[in-house]
């Protein structure tokens, strides 16, 4: 079962709603998620920011960041993650940004990727966690690697948050 099946049947199984901020992935990890089937149960939609003024009138991520650090920044992506989140209603966000390729973006090498993930707001995941990656290979390989990445860290917090739910429920014993 690919990642991206795994994590809708998670989503679906609790309840839960996933959306997703992409920007080096240009739309991929919508379509990885998107291509399974029944995926509609729990997948709300996408945000493609790919301009870095988008980041900010889209998905409310700081612009005094944005001029600060540029696009490609961890901070960048929890807002874009968080953003996201709340924008299309979903329990939870993704976010992908960094720079595929061919040339550097914001001072940042070729390779450079952030991967954020926002979960639901009443939870302790709700600040999220990103990942830093500094990827290899071509335009291609890197963006295939980021959609892949961003759902692993997602299948990762979401039996995270279950297990935090499951000792709660247990008085946590």
């Amino acid at each position: 079962m690919s990642a991206a099946a795994r994590v809708l049947a998670l989503l679906t199984e609790r309840g839960h709603t996933l959306a997703a901020a992409e920007s080096l992935t240009g739309g991929l990890v919508a379509a990885e998620l998107t291509g399974v089937p029944g995926a509609s149960r729990s997948f709300r939609g996408s945000v493609t920011a790919y301009a870095t003024p988008l980041k900010h009138e889209l998905l409310g991520v700081d612009a005094a960041l944005l001029a600060a650090r540029g696009a490609v920044d961890p901070e960048v992506a929890s807002q874009m993650a968080r953003g996201v989140r709340d924008r299309l209603g979903a329990d939870w966000g993704v976010a992908t940004t960094g720079v595929a390729g061919p040339d550097p973006q914001d001072g940042q090498p070729v390779g450079t990727v952030y991967a954020a993930v926002a979960g639901p707001a009443t939870t302790g995941a709700a600040a999220g966690k990103v990942v830093s990656l500094r990827l290899k290979g071509d335009r291609a390989e890197i963006r295939r690697e980021s959609v892949r990445s961003v759902l692993e860290l997602l299948l990762a917090e979401l039996s995270a948050n279950a297990r935090a739910q499951d000792t709660e429920q247990n008085g946590g014993n």
